[in-house]
């Protein structure tokens, strides 16, 4: 069965090796993000990398993160999910639709992609690492 996009909002703990707090919102729950950005140190986007039909939206999402001043200076992951999935477009293909070159070049945050897949847990330990990277020294 193939995974549900999220709906609503669920927290979890991780130790990275100090506490981190991951808040993960739904797509649906776009118009209220912003009320989460202030209490945001790093961002994972999360793309539907089987779904073509959700590129646009999704680009117009990620760029409206990208904008928003409270997250100007905020690390961001943006992780092309389900590649795992037959009809999958791979890294290349996901990065030339989004026009990450451009979004990276114009964005004042730093961005880093990566394909992951979290029914099979493809990528994972490189989420891992990023999040330990950006995340794990004390304050």
């Amino acid at each position: 069965p193939a995974l549900a996009p999220q709906v609503g909002t669920n927290l979890t703990d991780l130790r990275l090796p100090r506490r981190v707090t991951v808040r993960e919102l739904g797509g649906c729950m776009g118009p209220i993000w912003h009320s989460y950005y202030s209490e945001c140190s790093a961002l994972l986007f999360v793309i539907d990398a089987s779904n073509p039909t959700q590129v646009s939206s999704s680009c117009i999402q990620l760029l409206s993160v990208l904008s928003a001043a409270p997250l100007a200076s905020v690390p961001v992951l943006v992780l092309f999910n389900k590649i795992d999935l037959p009809c999958y477009m791979s890294l290349m293909e996901m990065k030339s639709l989004f026009r990450m070159q451009d979004i990276v070049s114009c964005a004042t945050q730093p961005i880093t992609t990566l394909e992951t897949s979290a029914r099979d847990g493809t990528g994972l330990a490189d989420v891992l690492q990023w999040l330990r990277a950006t995340l794990g020294a004390p304050c």
